[in-house]
């Protein structure tokens, strides 16, 4: 079982700014086995792929609704996987979850969330307009 624990999300208004991070708090957890996701689901919606970083954090990949706004980032020796997130929009709110994936391939990551193993509880995202 492997805990994931997410903080920093809030309310901000449309153009701002907010850093997520996520920590694996499981103990002898081996973070840099695990390609990471960032997901997000809104009201009504379904949950949705937002970034993955590889093992190593040199391959990234980002749904293109946040290209160029948001940056997934990772620091193996602290377990965190971040997400910065720029020049937010009222559509950018929702639910953001963080999720594992044990991989042996360390350049892989996953884009899929039937792919990832666990789950963060989820830090709420609001953009106002």
């Amino acid at each position: 079982q492997v805990q994931l624990v997410e903080s920093g999300g809030g309310l901000v208004q449309a153009g701002g700014s907010l850093r997520l991070s996520c920590a694996c708090a499981t103990s002898g957890c081996t973070f840099n086995t695990y390609a990471m996701g960032w997901f997000r689901q809104a009201p009504g919606k379904e949950r949705e792929f937002v970034a993955a970083i590889s093992r190593s954090g040199l391959n990234t990949y980002y749904t293109n609704s946040v290209k160029g706004r948001f940056t997934i980032s990772r620091d193996n020796a602290k377990n965190t996987v971040s997400l910065l997130m720029n020049s937010l929009k009222p559509e950018d709110t929702a639910v953001y979850y963080c999720a594992n994936k044990y991989t042996f391939y360390s350049p892989t990551y996953y884009y899929k969330s039937g792919e990832y193993d666990y789950w963060g509880q989820g830090t709420q995202v609001t953009v106002s307009s």
